[in-house]
């Protein structure tokens, strides 16, 4: 068992040191380890488990509960495919067969050039868009089986792809050190909403709806007005 290298076991215990409870940087420290690992490897957990003076059980134990750590190599692009209700309803099924059958691979597999790895994946709370896929945990939205195979296709021959409410897609491993706490400088591309988001928003202003006033309180803290000033951050 090779360890990490000194600049990844620093940069592990840098995210150690942001928290009162050094512990709390686990999650952050595991998707450091995939940014540069690939995959939650046994170096990582024991760095990990000798940074925060926890058992490598303990880490194990976080790493394999959540899903976004990857026990096994992933591509250059984790392209997720929602097959929750609505999106399966809309389409996610579809686009889902279609991408195995095109890529050639199974449900958590990864095509034979390491560009793609291809999961279905539980809601993304985007059913408005519906049906939605991730690419490197970036909306693709209002998806269709033809428009997914293409995408694919660019991810895989080297176009640009851009999130349709979001930035450019960077690869998996560039993803994972952003989530670990090291910005990208790329949180600001794109839109963050849509006309399908701000729908409910636009019918209260027409209708002139305003969320009741609480208990103790003199102005109503859902009103339209309190909702113009979010939608404008």
């Amino acid at each position: 068992m090779t360890a990490l290298d000194d600049k990844t076991y620093a940069e592990l215990e840098d995210i150690a040191a942001r928290y009162p409870e050094k512990r709390s940087g686990l999650l952050p420290m595991l998707h450091l380890v995939q940014s540069t690992e690939g995959r939650i490897t046994p170096e990582g957990i024991e760095a990990c488990a000798d940074i925060l003076g926890i058992s490598a059980a303990d880490v194990s134990g976080v790493a394999t509960f959540y899903t976004m750590y990857k026990r096994k190599p992933v591509g250059d692009y984790h392209v997720g495919v929602c097959t929750n209700t609505l999106c399966a309803v809309m389409g996610g099924d579809l686009i889902f067969e279609r991408l195995k059958e095109h890529l050639d691979v199974g449900n958590d597999e990864t095509t034979a050039d390491g560009k793609i790895t291809l999961e279905h994946v539980e809601c993304n709370a985007a059913c408005d868009y519906a049906p939605v896929m991730m690419v490197n945990w970036e909306f693709m939205d209002n998806m269709t089986p033809e428009s997914a195979t293409r995408l694919v296709d660019d991810l895989r021959s080297g176009v640009e792809v851009t999130s349709t409410r979001g930035p450019r897609i960077c690869t998996w491993r560039e993803a994972e050190r952003v989530l670990a706490g090291f910005p990208d400088d790329r949180a600001d591309e794109g839109p963050g909403a849509g006309p399908a988001s701000l729908a409910g928003l636009r019918i209260a202003r027409e209708r002139g709806w305003t969320a009741p006033v609480s208990a103790g309180s003199t102005t109503g803290t859902g009103s339209t007005t309190d909702a113009t000033t979010q939608e404008g951050k």
